[in-house]
């Protein structure tokens, strides 16, 4: 039997990746690489932080120190760790763990990733566990556990044609039962961020927050050109039931103001929060909703420091503070 663990569950290590000049981070390289080493220091005071480099040493220098940091070199073709790292299960049978290297794409094709794709095989050895290639194609943004037997997904995004358009839903439940083993698959079928790059990831919606709560984005504005949408995304997971049959407790988060960078709309959400041991890292943008949300945070996350992270220079390519980490869960380890 496979068991696939919720985020909230104990971890082991958080991945990220720096930044680089031949990242699409290079017009405000260094606005990103400060946000980067907030979020691995922050990790760093909870639990150890590996980060991959392209420059050990470069990097290195942006550390004061480097307590709970490891670094190790890859040359990477960007820095969306939750899309392209692998994905740890439990192998109930085996008593181990397990991390299943899926397929990357660049979200479907639209960017180069061949770099990203070969990442995980390519740096096997440093994890404490196993990997198996999964011939399929799936990003880690787009799937969250309750731990408890429930996968929730978007339409959107898993039956995308530009993912793995030779499946039909059905083929696709049964292949994601098969890999994660789980029970069910929990499926929204509204729900969108303008200026997402990944068809609709559902860490930018909806998250598993403990086994029977989901905290998702609601949006309050009539006159936002995502009312209608967050609205049906709202009704649907008030629809939704765990495998005893019953629903979900829901807390909502507020949307954010519209922000903008080269006259695009920037998919600023409050839901790429990032849980880790004792702590959650709650991603916020210098807007009038921050406080609401940190505060929202504080009442649902009992015994765990909120900490707020800046995140205005992520959305600008399209992502946000769950989007640029990955974490492990206890039973993979480090060989480092």
């Amino acid at each position: 039997m496979r068991y696939f663990p919720s985020e909230f569950e104990p971890q082991s290590f958080v991945q990220l990746i720096f930044p680089h000049p031949q990242s699409d981070w290079a017009p405000y390289l260094e606005e990103a690489r400060h946000c980067f080493v907030n979020i691995a220091n922050a990790v760093a005071r909870y639990e150890p932080c590996l980060l991959i480099c392209d420059d050990v040493e470069l990097v290195k220098g942006y550390f004061s120190s480097y307590e709970n940091l490891i670094f190790i070199p890859y040359q990477s073709d960007d820095t969306w760790a939750r899309d392209c790292s692998p994905l740890s299960i439990i192998d109930e049978e085996e008593d181990e763990a397990l991390l299943l290297d899926f397929t990357f794409t660049g979200w479907g094709g639209k960017f180069d990733a061949s770099r990203d794709n070969a990442m995980s095989s390519t740096i096997a050895h440093v994890y404490g566990a196993p990997m198996q290639k999964i011939d399929l194609i799936l990003e880690g943004g787009g799937v969250e556990s309750n731990g408890m037997g429930s996968l929730l997904t978007t339409a959107e995004c898993l039956l995308n044609p530009n993912r793995n358009p030779h499946l039909s839903k059905e083929q696709t439940e049964t292949l994601l039962k098969k890999e994660f083993g789980v029970e069910q698959i929990l499926w929204l079928n509204h729900g969108y961020l303008a200026g997402d790059d990944t068809d609709s990831h559902i860490d930018t919606l909806a998250r598993f927050i403990d086994t029977n709560t989901i905290m998702y984005v609601k949006c309050d504005d009539v006159n936002d050109e995502h009312y209608e949408e967050l609205k049906k995304m709202e009704e649907e997971l008030q629809a939704l039931r765990n495998l005893e049959g019953e629903s979900f407790t829901l807390i909502a988060l507020p949307m954010t103001q519209a922000h903008f960078y080269d006259d695009e709309r920037l998919p600023a959400t409050y839901a790429n929060f990032l849980i880790i041991n004792d702590a959650v890292l709650l991603p916020v943008y210098n807007d009038p909703h921050d406080t609401e949300a940190i505060k929202i945070c504080e009442r649902a996350f009992r015994g765990r420091d909120i900490i707020p992270i800046d995140c205005s220079v992520l959305i600008r390519q399209h992502g946000s503070l769950h989007c640029v980490t990955m974490q492990f869960p206890e039973e993979v380890g480090l060989r480092v």
